[in-house]
């Protein structure tokens, strides 16, 4: 399951490889879609990332919020990040109904995946090795609430 958000859409994981597109959901939530459905007149399906996941982004990340004084406030036109590569993680797992889904930048900053402006094409690059151990399993497991 994608962010908790994103319960109700239908969605699919993540492989090596995959063409992605930013896409708000209309639910508030900004989530990726695969390239595959572009113009096709399907309904999107969300992808799903495991945390740990490298992304590579076709230009620099823009963002449509900013953080400014603590409060998420919408930047027109979006902010440029100077990053094109980001790896997926995500945060406050243990608090429901939340976004969770962030992206962390080669310089460590994180910023929640809900701020990306849509329609950015980014791709999977790598998929996070398999777990080894209890504590990995839990790093790369999904926040999954229901209800």
């Amino acid at each position: 399951m994608c962010d908790y958000s994103l319960q109700h859409v239908k969605s699919r994981d993540a492989v090596i490889g995959d063409k992605l597109i930013t896409l708000n959901f209309g639910m508030g939530t900004v989530g990726f879609k695969g390239e595959d459905t572009v113009g096709t007149g399907e309904t999107p399906i969300a992808v799903c990332i495991r945390p740990g996941t490298e992304l590579g982004f076709a230009e620099p990340i823009k963002l449509r919020k900013r953080v400014t004084d603590g409060w998420a406030m919408i930047s027109d036109p979006p902010q440029t990040t100077e990053f094109a590569a980001a790896i997926f993680r995500q945060v406050n797992k243990e608090i429901a109904h939340v976004h969770h889904d962030t992206l962390e930048f080669p310089d460590g900053s994180t910023v929640l995946l809900d701020y990306l402006a849509e329609f950015q094409h980014a791709h999977v690059l790598q998929l996070p090795a398999e777990p080894k151990n209890e504590a990995e399993v839990q790093e790369q497991t999904r926040c999954e609430f229901v209800g």
